[in-house]
């Protein structure tokens, strides 16, 4: 009988774990209210609202990941092809130097992107040396990791061999490709970033690169 007995009040006990928190000390039932009561307090007193004599207001903040895409490349426009070589200069000029051929683009296939931001320095770099023929030059070289890599400098005129582009809105933008790096850059983007680790004119979006090319952006593999 009193295995019995003790055996139903362990079942009672275990079934009904709600008494146990009802039973709690009025001490400890204390400490726990004064502890809810602190967090609250702490988290109203960092509120401005709560600081100014209101009461405290949740806020939520959202971020359209259109933004966030348009961001980290905003949308470019198709550059204006200003001026281009002759196919006659270029032949006449491989014989002066001894150059190797040089394959022409055709105005048609002569293509690049500007992005708005590109073509605004562009136009303040313009202003700021006074003189509205300054452009940014884009060359492909040999080397680098994968093959080829960019050289991008200022140029403070255009060459007989360049191909002449421009933002079709934002102007003076200009931007320079000779005859032989053509081959490799038409349809190319040129957008101007900036980051924690400074700003820079760059190229992307190359159909004539293979993959994402390496990681410093500027080393690349033709797309056989």
């Amino acid at each position: 009988m009193h295995a019995t007995s003790s055996n139903h009040l362990l079942r009672s006990f275990i079934s009904s774990p709600a008494r146990c928190v009802r039973s709690a000390s009025p001490l400890a039932r204390r400490q726990f209210s004064s502890h809810a009561a602190a967090t609250v307090s702490l988290s109203s007193a960092r509120s401005p609202s709560y600081r100014a004599g209101h009461a405290p207001r949740r806020t939520f903040v959202s971020t359209s990941s259109a933004r966030a895409v348009h961001a980290q490349q905003p949308p470019a426009h198709r550059a204006e092809l200003v001026s281009y070589p002759s196919p006659s200069s270029l032949q006449q000029e491989e014989a002066d130097e001894d150059e190797p051929d040089v394959e022409f683009v055709p105005p048609e296939e002569a293509a690049l992107e500007l992005t708005d931001r590109a073509a605004e320095r562009l136009r303040d770099i313009a202003q700021r040396e006074g003189n509205a023929a300054a452009a940014l030059r884009i060359a492909v070289e040999s080397g680098g990791c994968h093959g080829y890599q960019y050289k991008i400098d200022l140029a403070k005129s255009k060459e007989p061999d360049d191909y002449h582009f421009s933002h079709p809105r934002i102007k003076p933008s200009n931007v320079y490709v000779d005859a032989v790096s053509m081959t490799l850059l038409k349809g190319s983007t040129i957008d101007f970033a900036t980051e924690l680790i400074g700003s820079s004119f760059r190229v992307v979006d190359n159909p004539q690169a293979k993959g994402n090319g390496c990681g410093c952006g500027v080393s690349w593999e033709l797309n056989l």
